[in-house]
Formats: structure tokens, sequence, C-alpha cells
């Protein structure tokens, strides 16, 4: 695929995807790291006079304007980091005007595309409709958000087949580091599994059976699993329709394979104060829920960890934005930048995790910005966000 270094875009207006879909509290970023990632390429692009028109998603408002998911702080944030104002402009007219107004170098940010339905619809004519207007605005498209080409949305794979079109230097730079995965495996391979977003990496299990030598589940990813094994999980946040699936990995799965917590940190609700116990993971009191890995577990997936030479971690092990459950995600993170193994760090909220618990970025091989599409690039999917970009 070709990158922004393949064309002059000197005046060139230019629609940079960018993924920003970043954490909020009260109305400010509470995290940066996927808006630091985008700096690269929209600083090269300025630096090179071209007319930066930067779009993007912000969580998920149902296809219509909602002030909770504007992209104002995002904005706010974009220009604290460029040193410059960034003006937001909402769809249709207002975008058409900014964009119009533009010099060589400036750069606009457009309101969250989710606020347009056509954005993420089945519909390839609705789509393709919303893309046409996007496309409109341009001569140049950049693909540079990675967390989102996973998806078949307007701004992600229409609006490529319709302008001249690029990879960013963060698409470029996660393509290569994630093919390592997929290509050039030193082993022991080690995948460490987490979160509360189960349903976005369950059907990965089974391919990456397939691939790494061990796997660690931990998080509300656990619980499946656990469950299938005949534990009691009390109120821990699990979702019955998948225990079946969970034993099915079970089953498939080489002995001693994926590895499961055998304690959990547990509390009647994740509330800073709630009294809490580390009991065994097979065992949860009814009236309490598992948040946290407990400390054997935290340090036998870290045992597991260092005696790898590729580790992929996706996900945290607990509720780590409460200190009394930050304990397994601070074990596994310290386990991954102690040893000499190839790292990949993958999904919004882990990275939000390692920085929230006092770990540079630097200190990992590579922290993706991709939760799902990072997962389906390392299962081998077809990602369209990255297909439409392949030189015809």
């Amino acid at each position: 695929m070709k990158t922004i270094d393949d064309f002059a875009v000197a005046g060139l207006r230019v629609l940079v995807r960018a993924d920003l879909n970043v954490p909020l509290d009260g109305g400010r970023v509470a995290d940066d790291g996927r808006i630091r990632a985008s700096l690269p390429t929209l600083t090269a692009l300025r630096t090179r006079g071209a007319k930066v028109i930067v779009c993007a998603h912000l969580g998920r408002p149902g296809g219509k304007p909602d002030p909770r998911y504007s992209l104002a702080p995002v904005a706010a944030r974009l220009g604290e980091l460029l040193g410059d104002q960034v003006e937001l402009a909402a769809d249709g007219p207002a975008a058409r005007a900014a964009v119009a107004a533009l010099p060589p170098g400036g750069l606009v940010m457009l309101e969250n595309l989710r606020f347009n339905a056509a954005e993420t619809s089945k519909d390839d004519v609705q789509r393709g409709l919303f893309a046409d207007q996007l496309a409109g605005l341009a001569d140049l498209y950049v693909a540079d958000g990675f967390g989102a080409v996973h998806r078949k949305h307007a701004s992600v794979y229409d609006v490529a087949l319709r302008l001249p079109h690029a990879a960013g230097y963060l698409v470029r730079a996660e393509v290569a580091a994630l093919s390592r995965l997929t290509t050039d495996i030193r082993r022991p391979y080690v995948v460490v599994l987490g979160g509360a977003k189960v349903a976005d990496k369950f059907d990965a299990i089974g391919s990456l059976i397939t691939t790494a030598d061990r796997i660690l589940i931990g998080g509300a990813m656990a619980f499946p699993f656990l469950a299938a094994r005949g534990g009691k999980e009390g109120t821990s946040l699990l979702e019955v329709s998948q225990i079946d699936a969970a034993g099915g990995y079970l089953d498939r799965a080489a002995p001693g394979q994926i590895e499961l917590p055998s304690d959990v940190i547990a509390a009647a609700e994740p509330v800073a104060g709630t009294p809490r116990q580390v009991v065994p993971a097979d065992a949860i009191p009814a009236d309490q829920m598992g948040l946290d890995i407990g400390p054997e577990s935290a340090a036998r997936f870290a045992a597991s960890i260092t005696e790898a030479r590729t580790v992929f971690w996706n996900g945290p092990m607990g509720v780590f934005e409460l200190a009394p459950y930050a304990g397994g995600t601070r074990a596994v993170a310290q386990a991954v930048t102690g040893g000499d193994a190839f790292t990949v760090v993958g999904g919004g909220d882990t990275g939000a995790a390692i920085r929230a618990l006092g770990f540079a970025d630097d200190t990992f091989g590579y922290v993706s910005t991709g939760g799902g599409a990072s997962l389906e690039f390392i299962e081998g999917k077809p990602l369209p966000g990255l297909a439409v970009l392949e030189d015809r």
C-alpha cells in the first residue's frame, strides 16, 4: 500500500481518518494515547503544506447528534498537543465552509462521524452517499485510524474507493508490528487476554489456540471459562451464552495451554471502600463479583510471561481504575516489560491501563491503538480498511 510519503501533498485537501475514540472524564480527555499516536501523520502533512481535515468517531451515539459524544474535548486536546487551536466543524455546510477557508498547513476536525447513521450502515448505498459527502471535501484520503480498519464504514472503506488513498504513519507502524505476530513468531508465544469487552475478543480464542503456546485469561474474560469448569462466579460479569463456547475452547486446547486464574479479589461492587477479599476463582460468594485476579494468579501469570519470547497482551486483569483492583494488571505489565521478548500491547483499555499505572509506552515493544482490529489482524481476517488501500 502507498503511504503519505508517496504523494506531493502541498496545497491538497487531505482527509485523514484517525482513531480518536478516547475515554472522557468530566468533559475532558482521560487518556490521550490515541490522540498522540495520530500526531506524526498530522504533523507531517501540515509541515508539507497540506490542508488537513481530520475525521473520527467517539463512542456509539446511535446515528444522531448527541452532545455527550461530541469530539469537542478531543479537538481541544489535539490543539494543545499541536500548539494550535483546532476548529470543530459540524457535518454539512459548516464543514464545507471550514475546509474552504483552510490555508496550506491548516487543520480542521469534523464532528463525530457517527452522528450520521450512514457512517455505520450495512446498506452500501446509504454508506456511499455519506462517503460522497466526505470525499467531496478532499483531494486525497489517508487512513490512519487503525482501531477502525476492521469496520466496513463509510469513512474507513467507501471514501477510499472514491479518492486517491494512502496509509498514514500509524497504520504503517501497526501493520509492521502486528505482522511479526503472524509471520515471525519467536517461541514460546504467550497471549494474555482480559478486559470487560468479552464479546469483542471471544471469537479470537479459537484462532489463537492454533498459534499461541500459552493463553493466559484474566479479567471478565475468565468467568465463562471458570463457569464451564463448574465454578461458582457470584455476580461477576458473565454472559451465560458464552459458557458452552468456553468449554469447547478448553476441550480443543492442549493440556495447560489455557491458564485461568486460581484466585480473585472479590467485593460486592466495584466501588472504592467496599470490603474485599481474596477467594478461589471458582468459588466466588453468591453476593460478590471478581474484580481482579488474585496475588497467586498474578504471580503465576507473570512467571509464564517471563518465559516467553513473544507476548501479545489485550485487556486488563481487573478494574484497574480502582487501586485495590489494579494489582493484577500491574503485575502483568511489569512482567511484559521485564524480559527481552518482543511484546505488543493491544486495545484502548490496555493502553489506558498501562499509562494510568505509570508505565511509559516505550517500555513495551509496541503499543497498538487497535483492540478488535489488532485481534482480527493476527487472526488473519481480512480487514476492509486495509484491503481497500492495496494498490490495484
